[in-house]
């Protein structure tokens, strides 16, 4: 063998080597798990929060927990664990891939003015898809939870929860006494281009501090962080149940669809779930915890006798509980902004796909592959500009060209509209997305019939609320005056482009309030972040369904915990915030605080 070829040889094993130890081979879910007829605790959905409080509640090794997951095990999806494809995801068979109903007030730019919602369909849920952003929201989401009846949720309750959670990776936050050591869910920088400064000096420009956003005060700039260790996804099926899928005591069952939660007399005692073309039926002698996220759970709760009255009665489904399940529904939406530099800085499909870059990442776990294009992160007020202010406005910044074929795939424009002219004639972009954090508009989801296998009706009323669009108007404002800040100006940005393309828009001058309101109304889309449906409060709330302690009103032995039971959506991204919500109700469930050292240490942050 010659010295090159076996040179080629060994850089190749050395590489495939690494990536098997990065992706920690071993962990193996078995498709065809035997399923005991009872267990202590059933878990239905293992998304964000389901395998974290499977994993949780396993560790008592006294217990047996089930955890139940409609979608196959993540381990056989190679791109699932490669952060850079997470857009490759969606529509996918990975992806419930979920459509909204047409929508009147918004979406006018969209085929048929409809949204595609994707969620996780696979172990480990929506974290499995998502583009990896920690955020945790702000202070003021919860505190404002916790005035509104969810005892135990204000800010000083659920930070110590966020700090277990968490392994922090990122060199600049290693002092900071909001971020967590030794936790399951790595923390990483996501910075790989040389983007980050221009992004920093052109918000500085604007007269914003660069901070950490997850710590003393959201208000700012900030380079963001990924949750991924080794340039790998942390999903919580990895970052969680890897850490506890040998346990005997507990069972997980994938490929699992769970059809009823089956109550008797107000109380719940056990599930029925298609698994391989057969029903089977699983008696829970504890409780059960529904955690299939904030349009799966309501789904199930409807079709098992748990909702409004009357559109159960619509469906002769029997009322056992009156409550506003599938209510409520908040979404955040965004608007994205291209800028095109005339310098080389930005993710390419060219620079993807070389050789090196493969290698790269394969042997170190660097490189292109090890981010999902997300660098940058900021939140202000539009109206309060101080540093304790509660933001109203998300700014999210990726540092990647979207291919013209991938702009069709994810939005599916109604016409060949001019960011596709764009895309296809400049292969240097990167996106600043104007994101409303806390919508008026609120949506539905309800049944459209009594089969389990048929989706249910997402409908998210998106901007039927003219103060809605008020908002979101003065946050797109706000992104394109980085167009003309020094430092964007370096990088050779001209904002004339960013304003093409709003074609469906021209008949107005472009400086005008109808301007901007018809761009929104036209390309304001999803951040796939959907909340509320079960929303949490006090009993004697009628719009609440769980309480604090995340029972479902008027029914025993039955949970909600994932991302329908905020009170209201966070101020960011939904991931973290949904998986504090597993690591809350592991603790309430078991009645201990895991937290307690954590939050005597926080008592100096007051």
């Amino acid at each position: 063998m010659s010295g090159l070829n076996f040179l080629s040889v060994l850089t190749v094993f050395l590489g495939v080597t690494m990536w098997l130890h990065l992706r920690g081979k071993g962990r193996k879910i078995q498709d065809n798990v035997t399923l005991n007829s009872t267990y202590d605790y059933i878990i239905v959905g293992a998304g964000s929060a389901g395998s974290v409080i499977a994993s949780r509640l396993s560790e008592d090794s006294s217990v047996t927990v089930l955890l139940i997951e409609a979608g196959p095990s993540d381990e056989d999806y190679e791109d699932i664990h490669i952060p850079l494809k997470s857009l490759a995801l969606q529509r996918s068979e990975l992806d419930w891939n979920y459509v909204t109903t047409p929508q009147n007030s918004s979406s006018k730019a969209l085929k048929d003015n409809v949204n595609f919602w994707p969620r996780g369909r696979v172990l480990g849920g929506s974290s499995s898809l998502n583009t990896l952003a920690y955020v945790r929201g702000s202070r003021h989401d919860y505190d404002q939870w916790a005035a509104d009846g969810c005892e135990g949720l204000a800010y000083e309750d659920v930070l110590p929860y966020f700090i277990k959670s968490e392994d922090n990776r990122v060199p600049w936050l290693q002092d900071s006494p909001y971020h967590g050591k030794g936790g399951p869910l790595k923390v990483s920088p996501g910075q790989v281009t040389d983007l980050n400064p221009y992004y920093s000096r052109a918000m500085q420009e604007l007269g914003f501090d660069i901070v950490d956003c997850n710590g003393e005060s959201q208000i700012g700039y900030e380079p963001l962080t990924l949750t991924t260790k080794d340039g790998l996804r942390c999903n919580t099926a990895r970052c969680f149940l890897g850490m506890a899928s040998d346990r005997p005591n507990l069972h997980i069952s994938v490929n699992s669809l769970v059809t009823k939660v089956l109550i008797k007399n107000k109380s719940a005692f056990g599930v029925e779930l298609i698994r391989g073309g057969r029903k089977h039926r699983v008696i829970a002698d504890r409780e059960i915890i529904l955690s299939g996220g904030s349009i799966n759970t309501p789904q199930l709760l409807m079709l098992s006798g748990i909702g409004p009255k009357k559109h159960l009665d619509s469906f002769k489904i029997p009322v056992l509980a009156d409550l506003h399940v599938g209510q409520n529904l908040q979404d955040h939406i965004f608007i994205l902004l291209y800028f095109y530099p005339n310098v080389s800085m930005t993710i390419t499909p060219e620079k993807v796909d070389t050789v090196w870059n493969h290698l790269l990442y394969k042997t170190t776990g660097k490189g292109y592959f090890s981010t999902s294009a997300l660098e940058g992160n900021a939140f202000f007020n539009t109206r309060d500009r101080s540093k304790n202010a509660h933001a109203d406005v998300q700014l999210m910044f990726f540092s990647a060209h979207f291919p013209d074929f991938q702009i069709k795939k994810l939005f599916i424009l109604q016409t060949e509209e001019t960011v596709l002219k764009l895309a296809k004639q400049n292969r240097n972009s990167f996106v600043v997305a104007a994101t409303l954090l806390h919508p008026k508009s609120q949506g539905t989801i309800t049944l459209q019939s009594t089969d389990p296998f048929d989706p249910p009706i997402i409908d998210p009323q998106y901007l039927t609320e003219k103060a809605d669009v008020d908002i979101l108007l003065k946050g797109m404002k706000k992104g394109l005056e980085l167009g003309n800040t020094k430092s964007f100006k370096e990088l050779g940005i001209n904002i004339e482009d960013t304003y093409r393309h709003f074609a469906q828009c021209t008949e107005h001058d472009r400086s005008s309030d109808a301007y901007f309101e018809c761009a929104i109304r036209h390309y304001a889309l999803t951040v796939y972040h959907p909340t509320t449906t079960c929303r949490m409060g006090r009993k004697e709330d009628p719009t609440s369904v769980v309480g604090s302690d995340l029972r479902v009103h008027g029914i025993s032995n039955l949970r909600v915990a994932d991302a329908s039971v905020m009170r209201n959506v966070v101020s960011g991204n939904t991931n973290a915030p949904t998986i504090m919500i597993g690591e809350k109700a592991a603790d309430i469930i078991r009645g201990v605080n895991s937290v307690k050292n954590i939050k005597l240490k926080l008592r100096n942050l007051k």
